[in-house]
């Protein structure tokens, strides 16, 4: 094959940019991966993976051990303040139809499992990309901060919502601030007994809660605020206490069991529409062609899915331009329809009126179940 002689870079060590390498290594492909952190180091909160992910991880021959360091959710479900239930989801339903729903696992372990299906010496860290060039000879030189730049043939850009490369193909696109901003975090709670992962909508804010293996836990809560507000950034953990304790248990319980020093904290924004993910020789993988909010769980699924698609499309063709620019035909739109859902979903939670908030709640328990089915279809049925 053409493209085993040639070579091929990923810009980023994340989840999209791991397993687009490992689906290139399972069809005969090396592509080296440049990440611009200076170690990978266990750090980060957890994550939730819907059946379409580990769908992927199947056909690249590493679900199993992703999933052993891990943990399935049997319920996924969406409380009011008080913890009466807004809307449900059984695992076991649904895995019947699509195979599986919710996986949970810390984003280190996740991280830990994708480098281990890697030669060692096919992730190069403190590699903080600057852009490329284009050469007369239609190769491209990468360049990067502090570090010698490179020569590759093909560039393939999962270097996230921030990307270097996208910023210079696309210097028109911009973040979107969604109007709320998170705080997340791990903890270990061996007193907490909460099997089911759930969300709480509040007139105050949201708050998420995921098991993981152990009895730890990963949580997340969202506030209305405006964006890059110093008092949200220093925001202490008895301040979160008091905005979340009137919540039901385990709410303010695992925020008890939460340290200052845990906390995670971001302003929640996502991409506004790219027209490309493809261009000539170089593509945009994940968030740095499509980042969403993270209100349906789908933005390491979606990188996810993007990694098995493009391999697939370098498999079935010798024209990797052409594979490229197949790649964005196949992903295009269901990239998009997820990232609108998403940052739709995030507007209804976060409504903070009381009155309107209650009115949401009410509407949404009078959803019909097909209808609901119908979204979980659209969500986890991809085209592989």
């Amino acid at each position: 094959m053409l493209s085993a002689m040639k070579r091929f870079t990923i810009l980023g060590a994340g989840i999209g940019g791991l397993t687009l390498a490992i689906a290139l290594k399972k069809i005969g492909i090396r592509a080296d991966v440049y990440e611009a952190a200076s170690a990978i180091k266990p750090v980060g909160a957890g994550i939730l993976m819907a059946a379409n992910a580990i769908q992927g991880f199947h056909r690249l021959g590493v679900a199993e051990k992703i999933m052993e360091r891990g943990c399935l959710l049997p319920y996924f479900e969406i409380k009011d303040q008080r913890g009466r239930t807004i809307s449900s989801a059984d695992a076991g339903i649904i895995a019947r139809k699509f195979g599986m729903h919710n996986f949970a696992i810390h984003r280190a372990d996740l991280h830990a499992a994708l480098l281990a299906e890697l030669d060692a010496d096919q992730t190069h860290t403190g590699f903080k990309a600057l852009g490329f060039k284009q050469e007369t000879d239609g190769t491209i030189t990468v360049l990067f901060d502090q570090k010698d730049s490179i020569s590759t043939d093909y560039l393939i850009a999962a270097d996230g919502i921030h990307s270097a490369v996208r910023k210079q193909l696309l210097p028109e696109t911009s973040l979107r601030y969604s109007g709320y901003t998170c705080w997340r975090a791990v903890i270990d709670a061996p007193h907490i007994d909460c099997p089911n992962a759930s969300e709480t909508w509040g007139a105050s804010g949201r708050f998420g809660i995921v098991p993981l293996e152990n009895r730890r836990f990963y949580w997340f809560a969202c506030v209305n605020a405006l964006q890059n507000d110093p008092a949200m950034r220093n925001i202490s953990i008895e301040t979160l206490r008091n905005i979340f304790g009137q919540h039901h248990q385990p709410i303010p319980a695992m925020l008890e069991a939460t340290r200052q020093a845990d906390l995670i904290w971001g302003d929640i924004c996502d991409l506004g529409p790219t027209p490309h993910f493809a261009f000539g020789n170089v593509a945009l993988l994940g968030d740095a062609a499509h980042a969403t909010t993270p209100n349906l769980g789908q933005g390491a699924c979606q990188a996810i899915e993007d990694a098995v698609v493009l391999a697939d499309e370098i498999k079935k063709q010798t024209d990797i331009v052409a594979a490229f620019k197949s790649y964005e035909q196949r992903r295009f739109v269901r990239a998009q329809m997820i990232v609108n859902q998403s940052w739709r979903l995030g507007k209804v939670a976060q409504i903070s009126n009381p009155i309107l908030a209650g009115l949401r709640n009410t509407l949404l328990r009078l959803v019909p179940e097909r209808i609901n089915e119908a979204q979980v279809k659209s969500l986890l049925t991809v085209d592989f």
